[in-house]
């Protein structure tokens, strides 16, 4: 047995671990809105729901554009146009409200948990925008919340790139359309009933992807932030995964393409194989090389 081949049989085994590897790893998770399964992209049949969630949901609007001309105000009190927010970074937008008594605050909390276990940092990979759907609302109760989400996500200097609105209705109306973000109004609780999830727009203002539920999962979002980016931002290891992995807006999750891998082993099993060989015509013409000399 030629002396390189079992150094080629172990870096055989070691190319099928690492594909194992990215396989298993593929992120997943399941999906609900408050409790309430709802399919993404559309509404449940409202059959099934109670009459107090009918024609609340996300409708999946992948690609459009958002009202970047529309005026809120921040949590300071001064106005801000959105496309103040954009044009350079991907931003998470998290449509809630600071008065609601159980599901937004879920929601923030799910958002800064993930936040943290990015590599990305807030303000400077992305931003981050809640935005709140009811017009009572204030400045005041807007940088009070913020306080308690950015004390939660542990880095102090995310206030600058995480930024909580308040605004007039028919600009949260505009807002909420665009995104496919259909929530109601309940007067006898005087709550507001909405989907639970989180949207990455792009760094022009689009819809690029949605994430439905309370938890999302670190590595499905940062795949969409370097995705939003439109690859400006993320590793060379986001990059293939990207490449070997799809997201499917049925379901909000990022699935892997088996053809891709396969092409992906492919090209590198010719690789090494052709590696080996180039290894052992050197060795071989060494060999004959010493051979001549000796004789």
């Amino acid at each position: 047995m030629h002396p390189l081949f079992p150094v080629i049989r172990r870096c055989s085994i070691v190319l099928a671990l690492i594909l194992g590897t990215m396989t298993i790893g593929v992120p997943s998770y399941a999906q609900s809105v408050g409790g309430v399964q709802l399919s993404a992209g559309s509404a449940s049949d409202p059959g099934q729901l109670p009459d107090i969630l009918k024609g609340v949901y996300f409708e999946q609007r992948l690609g459009k554009q958002i009202p970047l001309d529309s005026t809120f105000t921040d949590e300071n009190g001064s106005p801000v146009v959105l496309r103040s927010y954009f044009e350079k970074k991907p931003v998470v937008l998290i449509m809630a409200y600071y008065r609601c008594p159980m599901l937004c605050s879920q929601v923030l909390r799910g958002a800064a948990a993930t936040f943290k276990k990015l590599n990305f940092q807030i303000g400077d990979q992305f931003n981050v925008l809640t935005v709140s759907i009811d017009p009572q609302e204030t400045p005041a109760l807007a940088a009070s919340t913020k306080l308690t989400y950015i004390k939660q996500y542990g880095d102090p200097s995310a206030a600058a790139g995480w930024h909580f609105l308040t605004g007039k209705k028919p600009q949260i109306d505009a807002l909420a359309d665009a995104v496919g973000f259909h929530y109601k109004y309940i007067p006898q609780l005087h709550q507001y009933a909405h989907a639970a999830g989180i949207m990455v727009l792009t760094p022009a203002g689009k819809v690029a992807q949605y994430f439905y539920g309370i938890e999302y999962p670190a590595q499905d979002l940062r795949l969409a932030l370097v995705q939003g980016s439109h690859e400006q931002i993320g590793s060379v290891v986001d990059q293939i995964l990207l490449y070997c992995c799809t997201y499917d807006p049925g379901t909000g999750r990022y699935h892997a393409l088996v053809s891709r891998l396969l092409e992906i082993a492919g090209g590198a099993t010719i690789l090494l194989i052709g590696s080996g060989l180039l290894l052992l015509f050197r060795w071989d013409a060494k060999r004959k090389s010493h051979g001549t000399q000796a004789a």
